[in-house]
């Protein structure tokens, strides 16, 4: 086991070599769907090889929350055009009969018919119209709100993707481990056993094999929660093995500059459906206003009448056929309902307006903050590179000192543990790197830019 002669490059490039010929197949499999991607590989038991941007397409395209926000936003519009259709004409045929004993009336205040027809259509009617107002625009803030949830679904499937291409990878760091610590164990009892060592020396050579295997189990069971979830997201069966490749965020995640802010004020899902929800509020506020305004409604009626009513006993003259159309015209003298309204739409705008306004600052702050925790990051990664450099430089002269008969196994070997410790150092600052720079991709609004 030569660790020194792998660098950061060389471990990548391994792994690459291991998953290139399942990716190979993946790529070619790319357009189709993930439950035909499932069946294929179910067959055969082969695993699954995907990149992470196919992982990501996969997830949007069976995630059951993007499915339910989906159902939301069809709701949304379901409920704005029910509002609509009160400025849409309104056509009714209904047919009654009853027995009459004085003037003849039916409840609602008309002529008892045997056949009728009445037509309604709102033409003027500033607070209704308000509403409908008001409801279309909360019907585009659900569409806002489905593009946030598809944000969310690509930014865990790929913090998830990517967690478990590091575990996988110190899990092989982890095993190799293992295997030094047991030869340090071993020289040490056979020192020990000669005299050379004191049995202090035995017992921390077993603890550093048994925090090795714990470590082992760790993470053992992360990547089993990792997979689980993958699948669950990519709509695999419970049995469906997945390979996944190390690799890099896309360069746009990179290039990502000093204008986020100005990008996170435009396109971040938070801060646009807190302006939407103003712009609602301020519809239903100019409706209700507008409620001492007439209201204008088309009407119109035909009623076809039976004699057996007794219309002929209360009227001079009876006719069978009536026809009655033309406009409802009602204006308020005095209306105490429209000026709660107004009072109620009023409140809820300046709520809503104070909302915007502390939603842009926290979102100003929360831009900056998560830009200098990806620059630490980046200073994080950096300094886990130099080390783990510096380790395979020591790996690589303890072993000419060994070959030279100046040092013996187990300092070699020590070396080499060092060296997956500085390996796994730095295989966790770039995941970190990588969250960060998700999560400012996310807050920014920029994250399905990034994977078009």
């Amino acid at each position: 086991m030569k660790m020194q002669s792998r660098g950061p490059v060389a471990g990548m490039t391994a792994l690459l070599v291991l998953c290139g010929g399942a990716a190979g197949a993946q790529e070619t499999s790319a357009p189709k769907s993930s439950q035909s991607a499932a069946q294929e590989a179910s067959k055969d038991g082969a695993p699954v090889a995907l990149t992470l941007k196919r992982a990501i397409e996969l997830a949007l395209e069976n995630s059951k929350e993007i499915q339910v926000a989906k159902i939301q936003a069809s709701v949304a519009d379901r409920t704005a055009q029910i509002t609509k259709s009160q400025f849409m004409p309104s056509l009714y045929a209904g047919s009654g009969a009853g027995y009459t004993y004085g003037i003849p009336e039916t409840p609602g205040g008309r002529a008892p018919s045997i056949f009728n027809v009445s037509y309604t259509e709102q033409i003027f009617n500033e607070p209704l119209r308000g509403q409908a107002k008001e409801t279309e625009e909360q019907s585009k803030a659900q569409k806002i709100a489905l593009e946030e949830t598809k944000n969310s679904v690509i930014t865990r499937t790929a913090m998830a993707y990517l967690e478990l291409g590091k575990v996988r990878h110190s899990l092989e760091l982890l095993r190799k481990e293992q295997e030094s610590a047991e030869k340090i164990l071993q020289v040490t009892q056979d020192r020990q056993g000669e005299g050379y060592e004191l049995p202090v020396e035995v017992t921390k050579a077993q603890l550093r094999k048994a925090q090795v295997i714990q470590r082992i189990l760790q993470l053992e069971g992360r990547e089993d929660e990792l997979e689980v979830f993958l699948r669950y997201q990519f709509g695999f069966s419970e049995a469906q093995p997945i390979e996944v490749m190390p690799e890099e965020l896309p360069g746009e995640a990179e290039q990502a500059g000093d204008n986020l802010v100005a990008m996170a004020m435009t396109h971040n899902a938070g801060l646009q459906l807190a302006a939407s929800d103003v712009r609602a509020k301020e519809f239903r506020l100019k409706g209700e206003r507008r409620g001492y305004f007439p209201t204008v409604e088309l009407v119109g009626i035909y009623s076809l009448l039976g004699k057996f009513n007794n219309y002929s006993q209360f009227f001079r003259t009876f006719q069978r056929n009536n026809l009655n159309a033309g406009i409802d015209v009602r204006v308020p003298i005095f209306s105490a309902p429209t000026k709660a309204a107004i009072g109620m739409a009023r409140i809820n705008l300046e709520a809503a307006q104070v909302n915007l306004l502390n939603k842009k600052t926290e979102l100003t702050a929360d831009v900056r903050q998560k830009t200098r925790r990806v620059r630490e990051r980046d200073a994080a990664k950096e300094v886990a590179r130099l080390e783990l450099q510096l380790a395979q430089q020591s790996v690589a002269v303890f072993q000419s000192q060994f070959a030279e008969g100046k040092l013996n196994l187990r300092e070699v070997e020590k070396a080499r543990l060092e060296e997956n410790e500085k390996w796994m150092a730095y295989l966790d600052a770039n995941f970190q790197k990588q969250q960060a720079q998700l999560e400012l991709l996310k807050t920014a609004g920029q994250l399905d830019k990034v994977w078009q």
